[in-house]
């Protein structure tokens, strides 16, 4: 493969039922343009369903249990080595535009610049998350009642980075080694608010509703009755206050992709799209009422799948990859795209090329994704191959699905004689990986001594919480428990 620049697009909370090209009802031209002329990883999933954790997993290319920032009070600051700080280390220039989700300023992240970059609050995050055994609830009813179209700091702050992606490329387009840009929107991610014409181009549409979001369908499982309790989600919504908030999220997602449709058509006014390879993704997904959860959090692929494709020299065009897939093989991919050398103390990572993965698009593969964060008592983990997934609850009954048979994830066959050996095969691999209840003690303990860093939990529990990290400029609006 030969070097190019690359062109890493990040959103947040995009899930895959909000692009077309994935066959969601979204109005994504520009991203599914961006699949035809490349290839579009059709099972790829996220290595921890919420913010913070999972961007550290992207940026050093392990698994949340090795890197061990847990939750959103955890944030990147830059002690493990990053792709980017490898980037930087040969002389390439990787700058990053938008959120980071990361500790601030004050650490060095690897980046040769970052623009209006998004961080987390104050540089600690959302510590009140740690309190793992009697954390308060988070009352995220009223965030779902006021859905709708208007107007955000949000939608202005990627308004912002679809111009500064704009300029940057303009500046850079006659650079002579490949370069590296990170170019990180907020949206999807609530509120839930989008362009008033937008909300009334899908509030007149008769939009699918998510998998068993009636109460009486709600799947009866420990850890997701738990979560509907934490946030706040019971009772269930009525079917027009849902139908107001697919309207206003599917709006955020046609939005964006106007913002990214900026930027790549900036990139073919350079003459730049035949020498840069363009990767998109999302941190996560989100339920959007699915299983009675609104937001993230939860291993269903509503919440733990994610959209990924890549265009450009020598990558499959109007290709499709079945071959399992998550955030960290980002790492090696980015790395690989601009010509950088590995560093030798990388070869342990987990994660493995897409450019390799895109040329075996049915490969057997087994991707894994943990949660340890807000609303849980005890970790999360899924496994997933080529046609199962795996769900490992500590201290819970596990679940299984046949995602070739079951892609809505309705028949849970952890109970089935038939599955036993399914059951066994794939809690071994993941033992193989890590040690659930290990891992677990170890998540909490860290937590514990988080909170005590902080002052203790009064003193956390004073400091309160907030809804949503706030855009550059914007104070956080926290909320006392």
């Amino acid at each position: 493969m030969d070097a190019s620049n690359t062109l890493f697009i990040l959103s947040d909370q995009h899930a895959r039922s909000g692009l077309s090209c994935y066959g969601g009802v979204a109005n994504t031209p520009h991203l599914d343009r961006l699949a035809e002329r490349g290839t579009r990883f059709d099972t790829a999933y996220t290595n921890c369903p919420i913010c913070v954790p999972v961007r550290a997993s992207l940026a050093t290319g392990r698994w949340v249990h090795d890197a061990r920032y847990w939750d959103n009070a955890f944030p990147y600051d830059g002690q493990t080595p990053s792709w980017h700080h490898r980037l930087r280390e040969q002389g390439f220039q990787v700058d990053s535009i938008g959120k980071l989700h990361f500790s601030g300023p004050e650490h060095d992240h690897g980046f040769s610049q970052t623009i209006d970059p998004l961080h987390v609050v104050d540089g600690i995050g959302d510590v009140l998350g740690c309190l793992r055994d009697d954390g308060p609830v988070r009352r995220k009813r009223s965030g779902i009642l006021d859905a709708g179209g208007g107007d955000s700091t949000y939608l202005q702050y990627d308004r912002r980075n679809a111009d500064s992606g704009v300029e940057w490329l303009a500046a850079h387009r006659d650079d002579d080694k490949p370069w590296a840009l990170m170019l990180s929107f907020v949206c999807p991610h609530p509120p839930y608010i989008c362009p008033p014409e937008w909300f009334d181009y899908y509030a007149e549409r008769d939009l699918p509703l998510p998998p068993q979001w009636r109460q009486g369908d709600w799947p009866a499982h420990p850890v997701i009755d738990h979560f509907r309790r934490f946030f706040d989600f019971h009772p269930q919504f009525e079917e027009p206050q849902i139908r107001r908030l697919l309207a206003a999220y599917y709006g955020a997602c046609s939005f964006l992709d106007e913002q990214i449709g900026r930027v790549l058509t900036q990139l073919e006014a350079l003459g730049l799209t035949q020498s840069t390879r363009v990767i998109y993704s999302s941190d996560h997904g989100e339920h959007l009422g699915g299983r009675g959860i609104f937001g993230k959090f939860s291993l269903y692929d509503e919440s733990a799948a994610v959209p990924m494709i890549a265009a450009g020299p020598d990558v499959p065009q109007g290709a499709v990859c079945r071959t399992p897939t998550s955030l960290v093989d980002l790492y090696p991919s980015i790395i690989e795209s601009v010509g950088a050398e590995s560093h030798n103390d990388d070869a342990g990572l987990p994660g493995r090329s897409l450019w390799t993965i895109a040329s075996n698009p049915d490969a057997q593969r087994t991707v894994l994704s943990e949660y340890h964060a807000v609303g849980s008592q005890h970790a999360s983990y899924m496994i997933r191959d080529e046609r199962y997934k795996y769900n490992h609850y500590v201290g819970a009954p596990a679940q299984l699905f046949d995602m070739v048979s079951d892609p809505e994830e309705l028949n849970d066959l952890a109970g089935s004689a038939d599955h036993a050996e399914v059951l066994v095969s794939l809690e071994l691999r993941l033992r193989q990986i890590l040690d659930p209840e290990r891992v677990d003690s170890q998540a909490r303990a860290d937590q514990a001594e988080r909170v005590e860093a902080m002052g203790g939990e009064q003193a956390v529990r004073a400091r309160g919480s907030f809804d949503n990290s706030p855009a550059p400029g914007e104070a956080a609006a926290f909320r006392k428990h």
